[in-house]
């Protein structure tokens, strides 16, 4: 396993709940870059499946450095309601074009590795030669993938989740408001 990639936070400055780590497209195109190196030096996938939602946009990145194929899975506590379930649940099956190949289950971060975990059994099933998983981001005692670009307690802000549309109007989401942030 290499080591991540050491990385400067704002907010209070301790590694507390109060730090944030909002990401640019240029550092998240990095930190995916870092990602597949880091995959290839040890392992080498012919099929990336990203772990949707967000998981998807890190898993095509890192596959098109890797220059192998994509396919994604749905893995979530929401089903398209805004009420959120206490534990992840598979929405959709595992890509039946894992069988027999060397697949990399991707998604954007780990904590308790739950989702991780439904996506290696999905995928199990299907009856690839063999599958590893990696996260853009882990936290600090959590679940550990095989692959991961970075290590951190902090509050994430993806570049894609900075501002999303609400009835028509670009807006920052609530989780993100604050002094931390600019506008």
């Amino acid at each position: 396993m290499v080591h991540p990639i050491p990385f400067p936070r704002s907010g209070d400055g301790g590694g507390g709940a109060s730090d944030t780590l909002e990401l640019s497209w240029e550092l998240f195109g990095e930190l995916c870059r870092a990602l597949a190196i880091r995959v290839a030096h040890e392992y080498d996938p012919d099929l990336v499946i990203g772990v949707a939602t967000a998981g998807v946009i890190p898993a095509a990145t890192v596959a098109g450095i890797l220059q192998v194929e994509f396919e994604s899975m749905k893995i979530s506590r929401r089903d398209g309601s805004a009420v959120a379930r206490p534990a992840p649940a598979v929405l959709s099956s595992a890509p039946p074009r894992a069988r027999g190949r060397r697949v990399l289950i991707v998604d954007e971060l780990t904590t308790s590795g739950d989702t991780l975990r439904l996506a290696l059994a999905a995928v199990r099933e299907v009856g690839p030669a063999e599958v590893r998983t990696a996260t853009s981001f882990v936290r600090p005692g959590g679940y550990r993938p095989d692959f991961f670009a970075l290590e951190t307690p902090a509050l994430i802000v993806f570049p894609w989740d900075r501002q999303v549309i609400e009835r028509g109007e670009l807006v920052t989401p609530p989780i993100y408001t604050g002094p931390i942030l600019h506008a």
